[in-house]
This record gives C-alpha cells, structure tokens and sequence, in this order.
C-alpha cells in the first residue's frame, strides 16, 4: 500500500502511532510531503527514524529547507578570519526568524548529537525531493510539499521553482490537472473551508493533507489506492 503524510512538525509520537494504526510494513511506501521539523519536540529523532526506514520518502518543505541551510551554516568552524562573513547580521536575523517559527526545538536536538550524527542528518535533509510522481493503479499523484502557481501548472515540474514549491498557497478552487491529482500540504485544511479542521481536504483535483499536527491537531494519513484517511 501507499500512503502519504505531511507537516509532522516534530510530532514524533503521534508518527509511531500513525504507523501502528496504518499497519505499515516493509513492503508498504510512505511519502512525507515535507515539514518533518520544527514546533514539535522531536524532529531530530523523527528524522533519525525515518533516515533508516528503506521505504519512507521525504519531500521537501520550507522548514526542512530552512533548518538545513542554517544549521549548515552554524556548522561552519568560526575562526578569526572567517567570524565576519560566518556570523554576519544575516544569518542572525534568520536564526532567530526561525527559532520564533518552532526552529529552536530543531536546533535544542540537533545541538545533542554527535558531530558525525549531524553530518549525517544534513546529508540526509540535503537529499529531500522537491516532489515525487507516484502512479497506482490508473491514478496518477503529484506529490509536493506546498504547491505549484496555477499559471505555471503547464510548466515540467523539473523546470518548477523549488522555492516556490516548498511555500506556495494553491488555489484549491481550480483543477490544475485533467490526468493527476495535487497533493500538497504546508497549507492547513482548516484555512481551505473550517469544516475540513483536523481533516483531509478533497476537492476540485487536490487532496489536501495537513491537518495541523504542527498546531495541536491531527496528524493525517492518506492511503492513495483507496482514499482511506486515517488520523491520530
């Protein structure tokens, strides 16, 4: 079976949770549409969980993109040459944008790993998708973490902008796609329709799968053969 999450924020409890109710097995696939960081307590053990799970396959979101690149940078050895452009206003200003965004659980749990853990980690964040095409049966799903312009839905989505990809609010009025589905998340359900709070959004050509686990709501879970939703 396939499924699909997204925006797990941390969450990493309800993750486990998730898995023992969808029954997943090694012969299952699971696709994170990103936001697997950030808020929650335990992104960095969510991320050790996954990073050894053969069929789990995350897409990036816009927190993963920005927990890599700054915890990159705060991985740089600051010497007396490089402390300037290393530590300049820049890179300040974004760390605290982030820690205020839920980064500083992030950054609490990465700062306790080993060095060579956290090489490994950014390594394995560096290697998020931007989006993944997954056909099952005769149904075909774009998998993305927020969204593609609908006036650059013609474009390949190998030519799509990654930064717009990982932030972009769809239109989830309009159908991008005759042949394919949109499944995105970054966007919580409740700010497509209220009476979708905590829920799977379906409609017009878009599943629509973050529940606000980030927030205090449900995780949800989405089996692509079937539709079945599942929530913890």
């Amino acid at each position: 079976m396939t499924y699909v999450m997204s925006d797990i924020h941390g969450q990493y409890e309800k993750f486990l949770k998730m898995l023992k109710i969808i029954r997943f097995k090694d012969t299952d696939d699971l696709y994170i549409l990103g936001d697997v960081v950030d808020r929650g307590p335990q992104s960095v053990e969510l991320l050790r969980d996954i990073s050894m799970r053969h069929n789990v396959f995350p897409i990036l979101g816009n927190h993963d993109m920005t927990a890599l690149m700054l915890l990159r940078k705060l991985c740089t050895e600051v010497t007396e040459d490089n402390c300037e452009n290393t530590l300049n206003a820049e890179l300040l200003k974004s760390l605290a944008m982030w820690q205020a965004d839920g980064g500083q659980a992030t950054l609490d749990g990465f700062k306790r790993l080993p060095p060579d853990e956290r090489s490994d980690l950014l390594d394995y964040l560096e290697d998020f998708s931007p989006y993944e095409i997954v056909t099952v049966g005769d149904k075909r799903f774009i998998l993305v973490h927020g969204g593609i312009p609908y006036a650059k839905r013609s474009l390949p989505l190998s030519k799509q902008d990654i930064g717009e990809m990982v932030t972009e609010r769809p239109d989830y009025s309009k159908r991008y796609y005759k042949n394919a589905y949109l499944v995105t998340g970054h966007t919580p359900t409740a700010s497509i329709d209220e009476k979708y709070k905590g829920k799977i959004y379906q409609g017009n050509g878009h599943i629509a799968i973050d529940c606000g686990a980030g927030f205090g709501m449900n995780l949800g879970c989405f089996r692509l053969e079937d539709s079945w939703e599942y929530y913890v």
